[in-house]
């Protein structure tokens, strides 16, 4: 009997001693953090994409992560415009909450040498995922802001938001960064500035001849100080909007400044080399890759190997360039053996911009079935967006989900795929998807959905899960021109407030599982359920606003104009020009 125990001894205290050594589920994961590698568009349209059903703009690569993957259809982004929605995509809160949405009608960061952007007290998933242990990089476009009170403080800088590579613009790309284009930024009012200074100097010329001729009798002094008046406003403006190109159109490595301006024939081949780059350089550890494409975004800039290849003139150009790089960067992880513990996301930060012309040229994006676009909080072209997820081996592949998901859900995802944990002090509105993906429950768990246009709530989507209704009521909608039209072809944008909208009292309601596009509202008379519909979501609207605290407004007209001390600049301001990427 003693051999027999000990032979069942010796049996058992292996089994014992691996239970014991085998790590918790908790430890287990963060043993195998995947890598993270989250691949965002510019106004791209989610009608742009051929898995979304464009036939006509070829993406290959981007239908075959969707093929591998999970696609998302009711994929919705937390705002209409650049600077609030990736706000929201990296802080994983509605963009109100970190005072990223505007009180006015500059509704994105406007200057690199602006004091706003996103504050540091923001926690974005890049700084969790660092303390993970991640490497964590950031190519291209930024548009969150640089400085706060000084040129070299960094403060909204990327590299103070848990990112420990940047390379890229810390601006948005813009038509005056390219000398060919129209200018674009604020077009109208530098009109009316050049107008007010054309007309200021006339009064003063007429003035000064007057005086000479003796037809008017005005003191040479008062003529010497209106003329004095005329130059400190022209210089005033002109300082700033006549150098566009410099002051905006930048190019950074970390802190460096190192093409300004930028030299956008060569912009795109950097950015994709930055990228495999990284990847090639962070391979043997778990590493986050935030490749922010400056495509599909006006001037788009295509290479000349892509121009004239597609159907829809250089927007379609531009996409299928996107597209080819989104495949250089899927190559990229092939060819390190990545494939299986590599997260892939794609996406667009909003919809397509609809009023976006030159003439007879459309160079904005295409947003399907769905109505309106770029700006318009509301309505579903400006919010729905493609969402492609791809995990070989972990997401099952060729699936297709039908529930409202938002963008600020990549937050609470990759921070519990990390291992992370999400911050106790502050209201996260993000959800983690994984359960939704792999399969493991039918429904997302947003009920309510709330979208602003700034500060002003325009819409929300309510999810009726026991009946798969998708009810979404507009308060607030723009007023199209011309009538019918689709867009504010008269404005280039659509407002939030003011004459450029109409309020709705009752709401304008949908039932988005029976009308995707948004094209008959329903009535107390035809929808019987009326009543009930839009007394829940005013509750919800008022639980939902005691959620939010006032905060400082990082767009706030001070905190948006620019301003010479906060420049950027890779001289001695402000004589601020270099090129380090090239042979000089």
């Amino acid at each position: 009997s003693f051999l027999l125990l000990c032979y069942r001894t010796s049996l058992v205290t292996p089994l014992i001693l691996g239970l014991l050594l085998q790590p918790p589920l908790t430890q287990l994961s963060i043993i195998t953090q995947p890598n993270v590698v989250l691949l965002m568009a510019d106004d791209l349209g989610i009608g742009d994409v051929g898995c979304y059903g464009n036939d006509t703009i070829r993406t290959p690569n981007i239908d075959r992560l969707a093929k591998e993957g999970v696609k998302l259809t009711q994929h919705i982004a937390a705002a209409p415009l650049c600077t609030p929605s990736r706000a929201a995509f990296l802080t994983g809160r509605y963009p109100l909450r970190s005072g990223m949405d505007a009180i006015n009608n500059y509704r994105v960061i406007f200057w690199n040498g602006g004091s706003g952007g996103l504050p540091p007290n923001e926690t974005t998933f890049a700084k969790i995922l660092q303390q993970q242990g991640y490497s964590t990089g950031l190519i291209g476009k930024w548009h969150q802001g640089v400085n706060c009170q000084s040129r070299n403080d960094h403060c909204h800088h990327p590299l103070n938001h848990g990112f420990d590579y940047f390379y890229g613009m810390p601006f948005t790309l813009i038509s005056d960064c390219q000398p060919t284009e129209t200018p674009e930024m604020d077009r109208v009012f530098r009109r009316k500035l050049w107008v007010y200074t054309q007309m200021i100097g006339l009064a003063i010329l007429t003035a000064a001849l007057g005086r000479l001729t003796g037809l008017i009798l005005v003191r040479w002094k008062t003529l010497t100080c209106l003329a004095g008046f005329s130059i400190v406003f022209f210089v005033s403006w002109f300082s700033s909007y006549g150098f566009v190109r410099y002051w905006n159109c930048i190019m950074m490595r970390n802190h460096e400044v190192t093409e300004q301006p930028m030299v956008t024939d060569r912009t795109t081949s950097l950015i994709l080399r930055e990228s495999v780059s990284f990847i090639e350089r962070n391979k043997h550890k778990p590493f986050l890759l935030f490749l922010s494409f400056l495509h599909s975004h006006t001037p788009l800039l295509t290479t000349e190997k892509f121009l004239g290849r597609s159907s829809h003139g250089l927007f379609g150009d531009n996409v299928e360039e996107m597209d080819w790089m989104v495949g250089q960067v899927l190559d990229a992880i092939d060819k390190e053996g990545l494939k299986n513990t590599t997260l892939v996301y794609f996406t667009s930060d909003h919809g397509g911009w609809l009023e976006r012309q030159e003439g007879k040229r459309q160079l904005g994006g295409w947003n399907g079935i769905y109505r309106g676009g770029k700006a318009m909080g509301g309505w579903e072209g400006g919010i729905r967006v493609p969402g492609i997820f791809r995990w070989p081996g972990v997401l099952p592949a060729g699936t297709v989900i039908d529930e409202p998901t938002s963008l600020m859900d990549i937050y609470p995802t990759v921070v519990h795929l990390a291992g992370g944990v999400l911050p106790q002090d502050r209201v996260i509105d993000g959800r983690d998807l994984m359960p939704l993906l792999q399969g493991t429950v039918k429904h997302s768990e947003h009920e309510f959905l709330f979208h602003y246009c700034g500060i002003h709530l325009h819409a929300v989507r309510w999810h009726q899960k026991d009946s798969g209704a998708i009810w979404k009521a507009h308060y607030v909608t723009p007023i199209f021109h011309p009538l019918g039209a689709g867009a504010c072809y008269d404005r280039g944008f659509c407002p939030c407030f003011g004459e450029g909208v109409t309020h709705h009292d009752p709401p304008l309601l949908f039932d988005l599982s029976r009308d995707p596009s948004e094209a008959k509202p329903l009535s107390a008379d035809t929808e019987p359920l009326f009543d009930t519909v839009i007394r829940k979501i005013g509750r919800a609207i008022e639980e939902h606003r005691r959620t939010l605290t006032p905060v400082p407004e990082q767009l706030s007209l001070y905190n948006v104009v620019w301003k010479p001390w906060l420049q950027p600049c890779c001289g001695t301001f402000p004589f601020c020009w270099c090129d380090k990427e090239g042979d000089n």
